[in-house]
């Protein structure tokens, strides 16, 4: 017999006698509780049957929600419940199958929002700062759009007759939002100042300047028939975000209640956008405070429209200071899906948590972890609202940041506060003599220490104060607590990190291994079979 053979059948004898030999363990080491748990999980696989057809459809992205975010969230989430953390999951960490996403666009090795998401929605990688267009684009060159625009899976999902809908804590007009719906050589184009504004535009006839993403979004359904020969679609059911002044004339008399500028409209064309809407959709209800959502009758109404602030909506711990009131996350997240499924066909629903990025780039970990525990929340809540035998749930993010977790903490070490080593009472210190934090961020505006302050943009209005900083009489577990960072910079930068794809529900077991984040668009139509073959 062949030696290696004989090895080979050697060794699964061994295994097999092992496995098989329940004192080969010591008893402490079976009844462990570690020990236990992990042969659970691996029994729970071991049980899984999959199926591949999918009703419905929801994409969860985590702006910004790198790995490290979601370690972070995690610790604080338990922390916040009284328990040391680390050994927590925020609600999708539970999910059975998970895969790596390499996030690069065709022309940066650290990516935008813009190009991540028009990826994950088209199947087509794609350059930064462009939206819903191949990488045959030239960035604010009006020209170059024609011919290369790409056809989304929500696009595809209202050609199949599926109810659609799109969900943000950001600006409904901002890259990944827009990503699901619009076409545009520049992300920032959100309404029609932007452009005329765009000294760098390029081809532009100035007589005849190419639609605006909010422009787009209302006239959705017109522009998907008049692209599509034949098709006919019934728009968007539900949106719901931020982002009102790019719907609005540039005049104090369409302020809406809770404005904030003396004239919150954008618009230079003179275009009422909500009313343009709800010209097309009479059967539609418009909403822009927490009593007009719980208004909302989700048997009956067949289009939401929610605009909920100027720009981007509340972080989710300076929420109740909104002066009108707005529904969190997870409130959006249960409604959309309560108006979607009365849709025998199903649906297809886009939910981002945008200021989980907002809060990094302002070098607030605390903003940028409670806008991810809330993003969890609202997982939850499509978890809790829908059938599992019937529905792909898929979370993942655009991109990362340059968010660390370092020096060596002990376990249940307040993942805010400042590094106590294992076995010791009082925080480590630095080579010069200093405490410092565990979490902390590679550039950006740096330190600051602003008390109980619940929204981290605040940080914009100080001055960038980036590098070491004694921390001894810092309370660096508050709400306004800004970490430091090492590179000065306006604003914290994305990191070039693979991130993590969770799924569960029918075709989740396709997510697995290392992959480019454009098959993320081919896993939602392999659930749901939008190209006909």
């Amino acid at each position: 017999m062949d030696k290696r053979i004989c090895m080979l059948s050697g060794a699964i004898a061994l295994a097999v006698s092992v496995s098989s030999s329940a004192g080969v363990l010591p008893e402490s080491q079976v009844a462990n509780a570690w020990f236990t748990q992990a042969e659970s999980q691996l029994t729970e696989k071991l049980a899984r049957t999959q199926t591949t057809t999918a009703k419905n459809v929801i994409v969860f992205v985590g702006d910004g929600m790198g790995v490290s975010t979601l370690t972070a969230s995690r610790i604080l989430q338990g922390q916040l419940e009284g328990e040391s953390g680390e050994e927590g999951y925020l609600s999708f960490e539970q999910f059975p199958y998970t895969a790596l996403a390499k996030t690069y666009n065709v022309d940066a090795q650290t990516p935008d929002s813009a190009g991540t998401m028009t990826a994950m929605m088209s199947g087509v990688k794609t350059d930064v700062g462009v939206i819903g267009v191949d990488e045959d684009i030239v960035r604010g060159d009006c020209s170059t759009v024609e011919g290369n625009e790409v056809i989304t899976a929500l696009e595809l999902a209202e050609l199949n007759g599926l109810s659609t809908g799109v969900i943000s804590t950001a600006r409904i007009t901002h890259a990944t939002p827009a990503a699901t719906y619009a076409k545009s050589a520049d992300r920032n184009w959100e309404d029609i100042s932007d452009i005329e504004g765009d000294d760098g535009k390029a081809n532009c006839d100035l007589n005849n300047l190419p639609e605006d993403i909010a422009s787009q979004l209302v006239n959705f359904e017109a522009n998907l028939e008049r692209r599509i020969p034949g098709a006919d679609v019934n728009g968007i059911e539900v949106i719901m975000g931020g982002g009102r002044r790019h719907f609005l004339p540039k005049d104090s008399d369409f302020n809406s209640a809770d404005a904030v500028s003396a004239t919150e409209g954008d618009r230079t064309d003179g275009r009422h956008l909500i009313n343009e809407w709800g010209a097309t959709y009479s059967d539609g209800v418009y909403v822009m405070d927490q009593a007009g959502f719980d208004a909302i009758d989700v048997d009956s109404t067949e289009h939401v429209f929610g605009l909920f602030n100027e720009s981007h909506m509340q972080y989710e711990a300076d929420r109740e200071n909104d002066i009108a009131g707005e529904p969190s996350l997870s409130e959006m997240t249960a409604k959309a899906i309560q108006v979607l499924d009365n849709n025998d066909k199903g649906f297809f629903l886009m939910v981002e948590s945008g200021r989980i990025d907002h809060g990094h780039h302002a070098g607030s970990a605390y903003n940028a972890l409670t806008d991810t525990i809330e993003f969890s929340t609202a997982v939850q809540a499509a978890i809790d609202g829908t059938d599992p035998a019937e529905t792909l749930i898929i979370v993942t993010a655009d991109h990362g940041h340059v968010f660390t977790i370092a020096g060596y903490p002990k376990r249940g070490n307040p993942i805010l506060g400042k590094v106590v080593g294992v076995g010791a009472e009082e925080p480590s210190m630095d080579a010069e003599g200093f405490p410092y934090t565990t979490l902390g961020y590679m550039n950006g505006r740096g330190f600051a220490d602003l008390g109980g302050e619940t929204n981290a943009d605040v940080r914009y209005g100080l001055a960038v104060d980036a590098g070491r900083k004694d921390l001894t009489a810092v309370d660096t577990e508050t709400s306004g607590f800004h970490q430091e960072s090492l590179v000065p910079r306006s604003s914290e930068t994305h990191s070039g990190e693979d991130v993590a794809i969770h799924a569960k529900g029918p075709s989740a077991h396709l997510v697995q291994g290392v992959v480019e984040q454009n098959v993320v668009f081919h896993l939602i139509n392999n659930a749901l079979a939008l190209i006909s073959e």
